[in-house]
């Protein structure tokens, strides 16, 4: 693995070697990594496995929320919640280093029931000895809502530990099964404008060879840097790792050229290569 920075990545990118397979459908392509630095490291990893050159220049930072006091007061009421549930690592994380700041033990939530949004949540989770009592065969909200439903949601009362710019349809799919959910910011994403000027630059020159997007934030906050290619026909082939994150990109203009199949990493890795392998074998 290189020991050069992902910023000398960004401005030299041809380089920053590859250690993969020489001859496989990412051999030398330049992906551009453009999630938070702290979630940049698999990602990157399975890149450089597959033979690409990955250039991690993140679009996002993660930040704490506004305030505090919202998550505060429902850890005090945690007993009176029926369910926990999370939709993304970060919110673990956050959850688990607020938990931490307060000497509060984490026995309150290994003995909850807790909801995944997928396989990294929940593998988030088991690292702090928290077992996932639900994770949806699809990772969208959309999925989470609808198998919550079969554990009868009906004056349940949930907590929700997310982002603070998260999408309003998973409260309001459970609240509509009758569920009371207590919604309450344990992060957010801030555009990080440093990287976007350096991804602007290298989207201009040409220097990219595919986008990768994890989130939605990451989608806003490059929308400008796409907006100003000629042509929506011009620039990298773009990858998303799910629907959620696609359609935010349709919205803003950009065009998707890949859509993982599943909703993960690897997922998003492998959607990459079958899309190369293709135009090879053209």
């Amino acid at each position: 693995m290189s020991d050069r920075s992902p910023e000398y990545a960004a401005r030299h990118p041809s380089q920053e070697k590859s250690t993969g397979l020489a001859e496989g459908p990412l051999a030398r392509k330049r992906v551009l990594i453009t999630r938070a630095r702290e979630q940049a490291e698999g990602l990157t990893r399975l890149l450089r496995e597959a033979g690409a050159v990955p250039i991690a220049l993140p679009a996002i930072r993660i930040e704490p929320p506004e305030s505090w006091d919202p998550f505060d007061q429902s850890i005090v009421r945690l007993h009176e919640y029926d369910w926990v549930i999370f939709t993304s690592a970060n919110g673990v994380e956050a959850v688990v280093a607020r938990l931490t700041h307060l000497g509060v033990a984490m026995d309150g939530l290994r003995g909850k029931k807790v909801a995944a949004i997928g396989p990294a949540t929940a593998r988030a989770l088991e690292q702090q000895g928290i077992h996932a009592d639900f994770i949806p065969s699809e990772y969208v909200a959309e999925a989470v809502a609808q198998g919550m439903e079969s554990f009868g949601m009906r004056e349940a009362r949930l907590l929700l530990p997310r982002a603070a710019e998260a999408r309003d349809v998973l409260v309001q799919l459970l609240a509509g099964m009758g569920a009371r959910v207590d919604e309450v910011p344990v992060y957010r994403t801030v555009h990080e404008a440093g990287s976007v000027r350096e991804i602007e630059e290298l989207l201009r020159t040409g220097q990219i060879d595919a986008v990768t997007f994890a989130s939605s934030s990451a989608v806003r906050s490059l929308c400008s840097a796409f907006q100003k290619l000629t042509s929506p026909h011009r620039g990298p082939t773009v990858v998303c790792i799910g629907p959620v994150t696609a359609a935010t990109a349709t919205e803003l203009g950009i065009r998707v050229d890949i859509v993982a199949k599943e909703y993960t990493t690897p997922g998003l890795v492998r959607a990459l290569e079958d899309y190369f392998r293709q135009e090879l074998e053209g």
